[in-house]
């Protein structure tokens, strides 16, 4: 079992997690809320790591964060050295990658809430902000527990896109399913085996916690 690599693929779920939960919150809400016409644009290219291959996707962002594009030549410039095959290149493809799974539970829940709730509030003088604080999110907790929980496990799993952005660093982007894979081609089955047990074990631990919790809070709230 290569703990190293498991614990490099439960850092980069964390921090692909707390981003998402950042970048994904405020993007879900004008998704769910917004009437322009061409917000279906924006939900197709959130949605679009959900068809698009790995391998392609990872393509995409090899070239947008290369010494090539200026993007990339201002990162490395700035901080000493490129994005690709470093952690920080995994994180920004991540993120990427699980974007539709933290996105599209978000918005769903925030679309879910009563609008007459949301309009009582604002009748009563209670900004937009407020509204979304003490009245959307506390009733999109299912919601955003799920995008939370689906974004971390999809990062703990993920192959092409890393393999793409991250190479095969030792402690810094060989992350568990590389490790996997690597005992595989080395024809150690053993190893590739009781990594596999391990990562499927904590995968059906977090989705069967997160599934006990959720029924508990609905069942001591019940929708009405």
């Amino acid at each position: 079992m290569d703990w190293t690599a498991f614990w490099v693929s439960v850092r980069l779920s964390t921090a692909t997690m707390l981003v998402l939960i950042v970048v994904g919150v405020p993007l879900a809400y004008w998704v769910a809320f917004s009437h322009r016409r061409w917000k279906f644009l924006v939900e197709a290219v959130v949605a679009l790591p959900l068809v698009l291959p790995p391998t392609v996707l990872g393509f995409y962002i090899l070239v947008a964060t290369g010494p090539m594009s200026p993007f990339g030549r201002w990162y490395a410039s700035t901080v000493g050295r490129g994005l690709p095959f470093s952690f920080q290149g995994l994180l920004v493809a991540s993120v990427l990658y699980s974007l539709p799974f933290a996105v599209q539970p978000f918005s769903a829940a925030f679309a879910a809430v009563d609008p007459r709730l949301i309009e009582t509030s604002w009748t009563l003088g209670v900004s937009r902000p407020a509204t979304f604080a003490r009245v959307i999110l506390p009733l999109s907790v299912r919601g955003l527990v799920t995008g939370m929980v689906l974004s971390f496990a999809h990062t703990l799993g993920e192959f092409g896109v890393v393999l793409m952005i991250g190479g095969n660093v030792p402690g810094s982007t060989r992350t568990v399913s590389i490790s996997i894979y690597d005992a595989v081609q080395a024809l150690d089955y053993q190893a590739a085996g009781s990594t596999s047990l391990v990562l499927l074990a904590v995968s059906f631990v977090i989705l069967a916690i997160t599934y006990a919790l959720q029924r508990s809070a609905w069942a001591a709230w019940p929708i009405r």
